[in-house]
């Protein structure tokens, strides 16, 4: 794996900082939040009532819980003890998207502390609309909410090819092979994973891509010559055509070309919340078990010190003019979103559709 150490290309100079946000989808965190947690998701989407109880017994399979919220305070702890060590010491704050702490309320408390200017750290690697534009989208929201007083937000860039995201997976992945029986871990199969996005989405942004060097790289890292980049998570209507294949259905593929063992990479992801326990280690596990397969579900990186190390070095490109760190063939992406990239979806309706996004962390 090739590194390139780039000067940044659209920030002339660093840009002083008095704090740092980490800004998430969020999720329930108990029986009572499930419905209006799912509300505040398909807020504006046209969504029928009885769709979101469906999507619901997905959480109460859990307890109503997702453990997205304390896996984001688990990286905080992790970031800030980082930061402590190495710099910049700067105070981190936490806000989602769709559950507590909101954003707009988090913006509250950050003016009240007398934070004027932030940088924010989204939990999600790739470019999409959901995954990217649409926290742009929230910022200026919630900034409008609070008042002239809210600290302006710099988002840092997606990180799809940065080093330490490429290092964190690979070692995820080969503690996943390790779990292999011996005498399968040789011929075992590696898909990597990713949220669906409909396709309208897909050619808009370099989502698709991005997901498909990312898995190079990690494969290229761990020596795999067996690999696939595929789906999880689809909503909407049987007629919307979105990313495929699907996990699921890839593994019935697998089957029938006599693969035995298989490794389920979460690459679109950065925790291990409710949509990997779900639709990975319940149905697609459930899949592999009918099929006779040997499955391993590799783990999102999480808190891997080579990931908190990456979250480290983006702030610093941003704060201190550090280099840009990028592997592989693509470009790293630009430290400011241009006004056309990953544009907003056409709202129509679809009242299949369920609640979701892409890489939502």
């Amino acid at each position: 794996m090739t590194q390139q150490d780039q000067p940044p290309r659209d920030l002339p100079q660093a840009t002083p900082y008095d704090a740092i946000l980490l800004l998430s989808f969020g999720g329930p965190e108990g029986v009572e939040d499930v419905m209006p947690f799912l509300e505040n998701v398909a807020r504006g989407r046209n969504i029928p009532r009885a769709r979101l109880e469906e999507v619901a017994e997905h959480y109460y399979h859990f307890g109503g819980v997702s453990p997205i919220n304390q896996q984001n305070r688990a990286l905080i702890a992790a970031l800030e003890q980082e930061l402590q060590e190495h710099g910049p010491r700067l105070p981190i704050y936490f806000g989602n998207r769709n559950w507590h702490p909101l954003l707009p309320d988090t913006l509250a408390r950050m003016a009240q502390d007398g934070v004027r200017r932030a940088l924010a750290f989204v939990t999600s690697a790739f470019s999409s609309y959901s995954s990217c534009r649409q926290y742009l989208e929230d910022i200026q929201r919630a900034r409008a909410e609070v008042g002239p007083h809210a600290p302006q937000v710099d988002k840092i860039r997606p990180f799809f090819n940065h080093p330490g995201f490429i290092q964190a997976n690979a070692a995820m992945v080969q503690d996943a092979l390790a779990q292999l029986p011996p005498e399968k871990r040789a011929e075992a199969h590696i898909a990597f994973t990713a949220h669906s996005i409909p396709l309208s989405l897909a050619r808009t942004s370099a989502y698709e891509a991005q997901l498909q060097e990312s898995a190079r790289l990690v494969a290229q890292e761990v020596g795999a010559e067996r690999w696939s980049l595929v789906y999880q998570s689809r909503s909407g209507p049987p007629h919307q055509p979105w990313l495929e294949p699907d996990i699921c259905d890839h593994l019935e593929a697998l089957h029938g070309q006599g693969i035995q063992a298989v490794v389920v990479a979460p690459i679109g992801f950065l925790s291990d919340h409710l949509e990997v326990l779900f639709d990975l280690d319940t149905e697609a596990q459930g899949v592999a078990e009918r099929l006779g397969m040997a499955m391993v579900r590799a783990a999102t990186v999480g808190t891997h010190p080579a990931f908190v190390r990456m979250v480290r070095e983006l702030i610093r490109e941003r704060a201190e003019g550090a280099p840009v760190q990028a592997v592989g063939r693509m470009a790293p992406c630009p430290h400011v979103c241009p006004p056309d990239c990953c544009p907003a979806p056409v709202r129509r309706g679809h009242p299949g559709a369920r609640p979701g996004e892409p890489a939502r962390g």
